[in-house]
């Protein structure tokens, strides 16, 4: 039968059940056959002849036709399973069940009244036939059947798998087989490699086409910070009645992990066959985030120093997670490390050698599994960091922060790398890394500099704040505490840097841009300590930075002497309307940009993205930890008010100022952004809601660490001018050399003690990586496009 033959009979038949009023028998195997015993209709036919408007008639006008092709495709893949499909055409019927159900599934979830359908039992259904009931309860609930039947399924010899049989004629059970060894990767865990097999390829991937679907239940419920609310799918699906759920989690991680797209590392090979792989590498990848989710109400026990494997053996409920925390050997680590940077840093290969590999398109994906790895594993994220390796991750989020700055459709991108970013700048080893020269050259869109990965970061930061868009403000103290984090241990700052983060103050001290919101002053704060800390503690190898705060010293006086008279606030306020821009975009002796780069470029007019949900802020981000002598964190306990400050006005208690009540205390409120901007837009038009008083402006301002840098002005400025006068000097380089070699000591305030904030996961970035993570997932899977048009709720779809 010819393909546009299969078709019109596939489409007859949706037409017939479309226009039937009367239900259908179940027992009408004739009717319903016609639905998937045609061997030759692909996914995107399934979707381009069943519309959207036909499911949702069915639906509504005659509900138990839908309930009955739902039951029957079920069976077909229940009887698919215990068979193991030895006939083409029983694959064929597999795939095509599958494909039904991935069509008609979100039609199912986005109606309330449906929602629990799959999960209520009706006798027999579900089943191979209703004599041979299941040992245990009888009938199992439709959603459980369809699971187990998919696990199965993906450990189908010859199927989905290498057959292991040694004759032809000997036939492997599926009730027996061990799924252990038939893992589909070397890697964590397993360590033959099976011989690529296309066709395996494929039918994995529709497999797990279906079970994403099951599991984006979550798309079509609002957002909710009760994390004690779990996907159902998601839960019995990781739980221990998945008698592969080791095998299986094992599988797709590495599949992820050993991908290679260079074409199996011949360049150019790409453009020869069409990979089918990275299609089964991107499903496994959105698999593994969305089943990655944290049990509800219990945070992960924190990892002891003992070997994971001595935790209460019961550990997280999911054992996608469970199984996730208790990887611990140094090469299973190594595996995954190697294998997430080789494909994190497949789009920057690209800009350099056009065309020579393929490029990837799912780093938000791995991004988000490098989170979870780094979350639910603390092993890892030590391991991650013990070596330079961590730089093969850091370069590459830097690059896609750079390169989606001006991009308001890549938002939640920016804010995944922020986020790692933060977690990673809470250990002291990252910082320490930051110390290894930079000498990749990949092209981006920022100042040539000479330098170390410190630089590296610090350039893209400034290059965010300066030329991003306005979105991207609530990330600036996420962005400020990353450098306040790393500055104790930042050996040597480049001139580029040091220039760099005096603008940014310079920017951030003017009085309309700190007088115009109520946290800007925060801003202020966290440059001053990364100052503070880096004069205190690498005073020797910073002497760009001392000399750029000696040539700025303008800018620290004016912050002394900040004025908070009325008539000054007034004129602040005016200038304000003048330039409602938040940075002052003038350059900072901006230098050319490194040659090959692009500018980064707005979202192209029409792009769709995900709204996301408010971000909690920085205070309820991060927990405080000071650094004790021998290196060791103890965290400081949170004070009810963050307003009080000790009389003897250390640094450590003045920059507690710096988390004041941000007016974003009440995590629990999720708005979507279409809201959020209406707020913005009526607190800017109501400014009676808020106005600064010269008492709000003397309460920070008596608190701002400026000590140890007037301090070293007062010793530091009358030597140069001296040099300078006495040496006729003009030239930088003499005064560096001055600089080099000076020293300070006994000269400054006694060092304060290093603060460091230190990630900490809560229900609203819970909330936040849920939506993001779905959103992302919705954009992706457009051909074909599973939920496009569909109700969901967890988040908007809005086009640029």
């Amino acid at each position: 039968m010819g393909n546009s033959d299969s078709k019109l009979n596939f489409r007859k038949a949706v037409i017939q059940l479309t226009t039937k009023t009367q239900p259908v028998e179940a027992t009408e195997d004739a009717f319903w056959d016609q639905f998937w015993s045609d061997t030759t209709i692909t996914v995107q036919d399934v979707f381009a002849l069943v519309p959207a408007a036909e499911i949702r008639a069915v639906r509504e006008e005659s509900p138990s036709n839908l309930a009955t092709l739902c039951y029957k495709a079920v069976e077909k893949l229940v009887q698919g399973a215990e068979s193991g499909c030895p006939t083409e055409k029983e694959k064929q019927v597999v795939l095509n069940c599958a494909r039904i159900l991935t069509r008609i599934l979100p039609y199912i979830f986005e109606d309330q009244d449906w929602r629990g359908f799959f999960w209520s039992t009706v006798p027999g259904a579900g089943h191979a036939g209703a004599d041979e009931l299941d040992d245990d309860d009888g009938a199992r609930p439709l959603a459980e059947s369809l699971l187990l039947a998919l696990a199965d399924l993906l450990f189908c010899p010859d199927f989905t798998v290498h057959s292991h049989r040694r004759s032809p004629d000997s036939v492997e059970s599926m009730q027996s087989l061990d799924s252990c060894e038939y893992i589909w990767e070397a890697g964590v865990g397993f360590a033959q490699s099976p011989p690529l097999n296309y066709i395996h390829d494929l039918n994995r991937a529709e497999l797990l086409r279906l079970l994403l679907t099951c599991f984006s239940e979550a798309m079509y419920l609002p957002p909710s910070t009760d994390s004690s609310v779990l996907n159902p799918w998601v839960t019995f699906f990781c739980s221990t009645e998945n008698r592969h759920a080791l095998p299986l989690f094992t599988s797709l991680l590495n599949v992820v992990c050993a991908y290679d797209p260079v074409g199996y590392g011949i360049p150019y090979n790409h453009l020869l066959f069409s990979d089918y792989r990275e299609q089964l590498v991107e499903q496994a990848v959105q698999i593994l985030i969305v089943t990655l989710e944290h049990d509800g109400g219990t945070p992960h026990p924190p990892a002891s120093s003992s070997s994971i494997e001595e935790q209460e053996p019961t550990g997280p409920e999911n054992l996608f997670v469970n199984y996730l925390s208790r990887i611990h050997r140094e090469e299973d680590f190594d595996f995954v490390l190697k294998g997430l940077a080789r494909l994190l840093t497949n789009p920057l290969t690209q800009t350099y050698l056009p065309h020579s590999t393929k490029k990837i398109q799912f780093h938000q994906e791995l991004l988000v599994l490098f989170w979870k790895l780094c979350d639910f594993n603390k092993k890892f994220l030590f391991f991650v960091l013990k070596s330079s390796d961590v730089l093969d991750v850091l370069v590459p989020i830097l690059y896609y922060l750079n390169d989606a700055r001006a991009d308001q459709s890549r938002v939640g991108l920016m804010h995944i790398g922020v986020f790692i970013l933060l977690l990673l700048s809470g250990e002291r080893n990252f910082g320490v890394r930051l110390n290894k020269p930079y000498s990749l050259h990949v092209p981006m869109d920022i100042p040539v500099f000479t330098g170390t990965h410190a630089d590296l970061l610090i350039v893209v930061f400034h290059k965010i704040i300066t030329t991003g868009h306005q979105r991207l403000q609530p990330l600036f103290d996420c962005l400020l505490t990353i450098i306040v984090n790393v500055s104790p241990y930042l050996k040597s700052l480049s001139m580029v840097a040091a220039n760099k983060l005096l603008h940014l103050l310079e920017a951030f001290s003017t009085t309309w841009f700190l007088f115009s919101v109520t946290q800007n002053h925060h801003l202020v704060f966290f440059l001053l300590e990364a100052f503070n800390n880096i004069i205190q503690y690498q005073f020797d190898g910073n002497c760009s930075l001392v000399y750029a705060i000696i040539r700025k010293r303008n800018v620290f006086h004016q912050l002394a002497n900040l004025p908070s008279d009325p008539a000054s606030i007034q004129k602040a306020l005016q200038k304000k309307k003048k330039s409602p821009d938040a940075i002052s975009r003038t350059s900072s002796q901006e230098t050319v940009s490194m040659e090959g780069s692009h500018p980064a470029a707005p979202a192209e007019p029409g792009t769709l993205k995900a709204s996301l949900v408010a971000i909690p802020g920085i205070d309820k981000l991060t927990e405080k930890s000071q650094v004790s002598e021998d290196g060791s964190m103890v965290s400081i306990p949170k004070t009810d008010s963050p307003h009080v400050v000790r009389s003897d006005q250390s640094t450590a208690a003045a920059t507690s100022d710096t988390e004041s009540n941000s007016g974003r205390d009440n995590e629990d409120v999720f708005y979507t952004e279409a809201e959020m901007e209406r707020r913005r837009l009526s607190t800017a038009s109501s400014t009676s809601l808020w106005a600064p008083t010269p008492e709000w402006i003397l309460s920070w301002k008596c608190k701002l660490p400026l000590q140890t840098i007037m301090r070293l002005l007062q010793v530091l400025v009358p030597q140069v001018e001296k040099i300078c006068i006495d040496k006729g000097l003009t030239d930088e380089s003499e005064i560096l050399k001055f600089l080099q070699h000076g020293t300070l000591v006994g000269l400054l305030p006694v060092p304060h003690p290093i603060l460091i904030r230190k990630y900490q996961a809560n229900a609203g970035t819970a909330m936040w990586f849920r939506t993001y993570m779905w959103g992302v997932v919705y954009l992706r899977n457009v051909d074909p496009p599973i939920w496009y048009d569909t109700d969901v709720r967890l988040f908007e779809i809005q086009r640029m």
